[in-house]
């Protein structure tokens, strides 16, 4: 049987375990942790691909949910990876939450396991939008809420970063962190909120 021409993306990023609590495991390290080796594996792997979905490609791929996902990852996951810190590590993110909304109008993101919905609901907490920052903390408190005994706290560790976030987006309308990459001066309050632990996620 012929493979879908985005299961190799699905494969690399979630690997083969099947609880989200295993998947979280084994993939936590390339999905959040920045490892110059990676970016270089995303690189040769899927950047004809991700030029393509940048370029408003790969259409087809969003008829369905897997392939809707794997769109979704090239427009929101793989840009920063292949472009980190330049502005086109960004340049995907309005399309993606143009997909989204297709996607979760058909009920696309109801038919994925939920920790593949994380990834969907990521591109929400990417939003420098409090309304998208809003929806984003109610689908994730969903997940919570719905996740398995043991994987309770897995689902809790994400919707705290998307709390996080949606508090930076209150506070700043923005995301400090990215305006040196965008060429957006500091105001002297996100100046002194970059000096803080943690304020660059």
């Amino acid at each position: 049987m012929k493979h879908a021409a985005w299961q190799p993306l699905l494969d690399w990023w979630f690997g083969e375990a099947e609880s989200a609590a295993q998947v979280a495991a084994s993939r936590s390290r390339l999905w959040f942790g920045y490892r110059a080796e990676q970016d270089e594996q995303a690189r040769e792997r899927f950047a004809e691909p991700c030029a393509a979905a940048l370029a408003g490609g790969l259409q087809d791929w969003a008829e369905q949910p897997q392939g809707w996902l794997a769109l979704i990852l090239l427009l929101d996951q793989l840009p920063r990876m292949l472009y980190r810190g330049t502005p086109q590590a960004f340049a995907g993110d309005v399309r993606a939450r143009a997909l989204v909304r297709q996607g979760l109008a058909a009920g696309f993101d109801r038919q994925l396991p939920a920790i593949r919905r994380v990834f969907v609901y990521l591109v929400l907490e990417h939003a420098e939008e409090l309304a998208l920052q809003d929806e984003a903390v109610e689908r994730f408190v969903a997940l919570r809420d719905a996740a398995a005994t043991e994987e309770h706290e897995l689902f809790a560790g994400y919707l705290d970063y998307a709390e996080r976030h949606r508090a930076v987006i209150l506070r700043f309308g923005r995301f400090p962190h990215r305006n040196a990459i965008l060429g957006r001066a500091d105001t002297p309050e996100e100046a002194a909120f970059l000096q803080e632990p943690g304020s660059r996620f």
